[in-house]
C-alpha cells in the first residue's frame, strides 16, 4: 500500500468541489452514493465550495425565471444538500480568496465545476455598438445575479435576438413578455420595474438554419405560445427542408414535435388574429448575421445600434447551410447574442481558450503536456463545454467520479485534512463564507419578501411566492446574521 493510501485509509478523503450548480452538487451526491462509500471501502468528506453567497449556480443565475421545471431542479438539489453530509461553503472565489495551493493543504482531491457564464463571441462588424448585448450578461441581469449592475438599458422598440437555442429563446421571451406576467416569478423589484417600462414591440429570433436544424427543447418552443398578448409571427419562405431534415423529422421524435409546433403556428396565422396582440414575436430560419448597423461613434463614444443586416441561407442536403449572395436588412434598436456560453480560464490551471474548457481526460484534468494532473478534477461545463441539457451533467459527473475513485489510493495526501482548519484559515483571512444554514435563512427571507408583497394591498391579484434578494452584501448579512 502507498504511503498516500495508509495516510487517508485512516481518515475521510477530503473533497474539495468548486462550483455548487448542478454539476458540483451532482458530484457530491454522486460520490457518497457510490458503492466504495456506501460499501464503507473508506469514508468521504466533502466541502462545496460558491463564488456566490448561495447555491444552485445556473439554476439561480442562468435559467429564466419563468421556466417551468426549475423548481423541480431545485428542489432536488435541495434534498442532497439538506441531508447534512456536504458542507456548503459559500462567497468564496477561488483564485482570490483561496488558491491551488491551499485547496492542495487541505483536501486529498479538488473537482472544479466552475461552468460558463461568459458569451460566446460574434465577431461581425457592428458588434461593439451601443445597444448590442451578449445574450448571458442579459439573463445574469434579469436574474438577480449579486455582481452585475441594477440597471438594463431597455429603450428598444425593435430588437433582434441571435440564436437557436433555449437561451435565445428565454431572452426572447423575456424581452416580449409583460412585466406583470412575471410577477408569479421571483424577478427582483428592479427586474420588475424595468420590464414594466420597457417600449418593446416586437423581438426578433433569428438562427442560421433550417427549422429542422433548431437547438431548442420542445418544452421550451411551447412556452413561447403561453405568452398573453403576444403573437407569434413566422415566415414561409424560412421553412425549408433537405434531405437530412426530412431524415431527421422521420426519426427524431424531438425535432418532429418541434417543426410540427412550428408549421401548425405558420398555418395558424397568429398574426393576423381579429384583435393583433400589442407585441409581436418573431421567428426567424436560414438567416446569417454579417453586420450591426449603428449611427457614427469613436472609440471612446461608440454609435447606437440601428439596425442589422444578414444573409439569406439555404440547407445544402446535409443540414448545413451555405450562402445565397442575397442580403436583407432588419430595422432594430437593439441586437443580443445568445450563440453558446463560453467558460472563463481557471488560475493556476491550463486552459483551452477556443473552447473555453480546463485540458482533460474524462474529468482527470491535464498539465502542459498532456499529463494528468494528480488529485485535480473537472465536471460540468467547464470540463466538456456548454453543450446539453442540466440533466447531461449527471452523466458527466459519473464519469468524473469514476475516474477519481480509481485513483484514490494514489491521491497525493492532503497536508491539513481537519475539517476545521479551512474555516479556520478563512476567517484568519476575514472571509465572509456563507453556509447551508445561512441560506436556509436567506431563502426563508425571499420568501417572506414575497408573501409581504402578496399581502400588501397591490392591485395586482398575483401571490408572489418569493422576491430573490440581489446585492451580495444584503445576502450575506441576512446568511450570517
Amino acid at each position: 500500500m502507498s504511503n498516500s493510501a495508509e495516510t487517508t485509509s485512516k481518515r475521510p478523503l477530503r473533497v474539495a468541489i468548486v462550483g455548487a450548480g448542478p454539476a458540483g452538487v451532482y458530484a457530491a451526491d454522486i460520490l457518497t452514493k457510490s458503492n466504495e462509500v456506501k460499501g464503507g471501502d473508506f469514508e468521504v468528506s466533502i466541502d462545496l465550495f460558491e463564488a456566490y453567497p448561495a447555491p444552485y449556480g445556473l439554476i439561480r443565475y442562468g435559467v429564466a425565471p419563468d421556466h417551468p421545471r426549475i423548481k423541480g431542479i431545485v428542489n432536488a438539489l435541495h434534498k442532497v444538500l439538506d441531508r447534512g453530509d456536504i458542507r456548503f461553503l459559500g462567497n468564496v472565489t477561488y483564485g482570490r480568496d483561496l488558491t491551488l495551493h491551499d485547496f492542495r493543504a487541505f483536501y486529498d482531491a479538488v473537482i472544479f465545476s466552475t461552468g460558463a457564464i461568459k458569451d460566446a463571441e460574434l465577431d461581425i462588424p457592428g458588434i461593439e455598438l451601443e445597444g448590442s448585448f451578449g445574450g448571458a450578461d442579459f439573463v445574469s441581469w434579469y436574474d438577480g445575479h449579486p455582481d452585475v449592475p441594477r440597471d438594463w438599458p431597455l429603450e428598444a422598440k425593435e430588437i433582434a435576438v441571435i440564436g437557436n437555442g433555449n437561451v435565445a429563446l428565454d431572452v426572447a421571451r423575456m424581452l416580449v413578455k409583460h412585466a406583470d406576467d412575471l410577477l408569479v416569478t421571483e424577478i427582483p423589484d428592479n427586474v420588475y420595474q424595468a420590464l414594466k417600462n420597457s417600449p418593446v414591440t416586437d423581438v426578433h429570433v433569428f438562427g442560421r438554419r433550417g427549422p429542422a436544424q433548431v437547438k431548442f427543447t420542445p418544452l421550451e418552443l411551447r412556452e413561447l405560445s403561453h405568452a398573453r398578448d403576444v403573437d407569434i409571427v413566422l415566415y414561409p419562405e424560412d421553412f425549408e427542408f433537405d434531405e437530412a431534415s426530412d431524415e431527421a423529422i422521420r426519426s427524431n421524435n424531438q425535432i418532429r414535435t418541434m417543426v410540427n409546433t412550428l408549421t401548425n403556428w405558420l398555418v395558424e396565422e397568429h398574426a393576423e388574429a381579429e384583435e393583433p396582440s400589442s407585441r409581436r414575436l418573431h421567428l426567424h430560419f436560414l438567416h446569417s448575421p454579417v453586420e450591426i448597423h449603428g449611427t457614427p461613434g469613436d472609440a471612446a463614444h461608440p454609435g447606437k445600434v440601428t439596425g442589422i443586416k444578414f444573409e439569406r441561407m439555404q440547407l445544402d442536403g446535409t443540414g448545413n447551410v451555405k450562402g445565397t449572395g442575397e442580403y436583407l436588412d432588419y430595422p432594430v434598436q437593439a441586437v443580443y447574442r445568445a450563440i453558446g456560453y463560453h467558460g472563463s480560464p481557471l488560475d493556476e490551471l491550463e486552459y483551452d481558450a477556443r473552447r473555453g474548457v480546463i485540458p482533460n481526460e474524462g474529468g482527470r484534468v491535464l498539465d502542459a503536456e498532456g499529463n494528468p494532473v494528480p488529485g485535480i478534477y473537472a465536471t460540468g461545463w467547464i470540463k466538456r463545454g456548454p453543450v446539453g441539457l442540466i440533466g447531461h451533467t449527471k452523466g458527466d459527473a459519473l464519469e468524473t467520479i469514476g475516474f477519481l475513485l480509481e485513483d484514490r489510493l494514489s491521491l497525493p495526501p492532503a497536508q491539513n485534512p481537519d475539517p476545521q482548519a479551512i474555516i479556520d484559515l478563512l476567517e484568519e483571512r476575514g472571509i465572509a463564507y456563507t453556509t447551508w444554514e445561512g441560506w436556509i435563512k436567506l431563502d426563508a427571507h425571499e420568501l417572506a419578501l414575497g408573501a409581504e408583497w402578496s399581502a400588501s394591498g397591490d392591485d395586482y391579484g398575483v401571490a408572489r411566492e418569493r422576491i430573490k434578494v440581489v446585492p451580495r452584501e444584503d445576502m450575506v448579512k441576512i446568511s450570517r446574521d
